[in-house]
């Protein structure tokens, strides 16, 4: 019998990438089964599921070896990826003439704390603060890199963030950056919360050709007039007339534009922005860092709100491709659970054209007709029905 339509699908796209001469063909076949299942209705991380969901024809225990042992190299798979994510973007950037995005943050897969007694714990779990929790949690935190435009987006690279390895999280969004070889003539600007923007962090940035726009904590030193001043004490001689109003999307703001130096940097714009509606006390301001000179007030907000793309990746990898749903417990093949996720994200994206979501809607139907049609085309062969339930692992 033949192999479901939709995995012929997964196999043309990973030929598109150039995978399939990279690595070998029962690989491949992992690989198919494994982005089939992720992208399945009802997915909930563990490999049973992805041996169930995607009708995997060997034992489960090969799923296991698979991410534990099995030698394939997950860094060339994610190498392929980036070059087609930057194709893609560059070119699309390139026919609209926009600017290129780059978001970088950070989230927590959350875990379980194994007890004491706990003979097999997740490797490469630690405490991490949650902004969203208000406290610690138990889990694996990953620094992550997207690359977009206004229209498309794509995740591009993950770190783990190991406090026993001494890398800080900055250290690992410059060494992502360093792997985005984008075409000279290309306009990137790289987005980030008021956690990254340090002063080797935008160094970095600028070195590359990257231009940032961050926001920045209220503390952050500014130097009118030569005097060094906290950006929310300088905001308190700032009045309402001193400010213009500036609309981005749905929100309107009440913008004041500051240009030089700040701590670290010597030439900048700050924004200290409020919303309209509520008055400029220092709990409301807001300060944006932008590094282009150039670019207006709307410009620098209007950029600067499409990081939401990156936290809205995390809800949604989460929610529907199950990124913190993983129960393999060798780091290697948490690893590597998470590369084949993005895999599983980047094929979505592609097939639709649009976003995340979109495409799995897309996936999920598709497959639900390819499973018909196997059934129909079986029976046209008088294949028995055993079989076909066998096929299915509905006997």
């Amino acid at each position: 019998m033949n192999r479901l339509a939709h995995h012929q699908g997964i196999h043309k796209f990973f030929f598109t990438l150039g995978l399939t001469l990279q690595l070998s063909k029962p690989v491949i076949k992992h690989l198919i089964h494994i982005v089939d299942a992720l992208t399945t209705k009802g997915f909930s991380g563990t490999l049973t599921d992805i041996h169930y969901w995607s009708f995997h024809p060997n034992h489960r225990t090969t799923l296991s070896h698979f991410f534990t042992k099995s030698p394939w190299n997950e860094e060339r798979l994610l190498g392929k990826l980036q070059e087609w994510i930057l194709s893609q973007v560059e070119r699309l950037a390139k026919r609209k003439n926009q600017p290129l995005f780059v978001s970088i943050d950070d989230t927590i897969c959350q875990k379980t704390k194994p007890s004491s007694r706990a003979v097999h714990a997740i490797q490469g779990c630690d405490w991490h603060y949650s902004h969203k929790d208000h406290q610690s949690v138990w889990g694996h935190s990953l620094v992550w890199l997207m690359v977009h435009t206004f229209t498309q987006a794509f995740p591009f690279a993950f770190r783990l963030y190991d406090k026993k390895a001494g890398k800080s999280k900055i250290d690992l969004a410059i060494e992502m950056l360093s792997s985005l070889k984008v075409k000279r003539a290309q306009r990137v600007y790289v987005l980030m919360d008021s956690w990254y923007p340090s002063k080797k962090l935008i160094e970095a940035c600028l070195k590359q050709g990257f231009h940032v726009i961050a926001m920045l904590k209220t503390n952050r030193i500014l130097y009118p007039k030569g005097i060094a001043i906290q950006a929310k004490q300088f905001a308190r001689y700032i009045e309402s007339k001193d400010t213009r109003l500036v609309t981005v999307g749905q929100e309107r703001y009440r913008v004041y534009r500051y240009e030089g130096a700040i701590h670290g940097l010597d030439d900048a714009v700050v924004l200290l922005a409020w919303k309209a509606d509520q008055p400029m006390a220092p709990e409301h301001l807001h300060c944006i860092l932008s590094t282009d000179r150039e670019l207006g007030d709307e410009d620098i907000l209007r950029y600067y709100a499409q990081r939401w793309t990156i936290e809205c990746f995390f809800r949604q990898a989460k929610d529907q491709l199950k990124l913190d749903g993983y129960r393999v417990r060798h780091i290697r093949a948490v690893k590597r659970y998470w590369a084949v996720v993005l895999l599983a994200c980047v094929y979505s994206i592609a097939e639709s054209r649009q976003n995340l979501s979109t495409g799995l809607e897309l996936l999920r139907s598709r497959k639900d007709h390819s499973v018909v049609e196997f059934i129909y085309d079986a029976a046209k062969q008088e294949i028995p029905i055993d079989v076909i339930k066998k096929q299915l692992r509905i006997a």
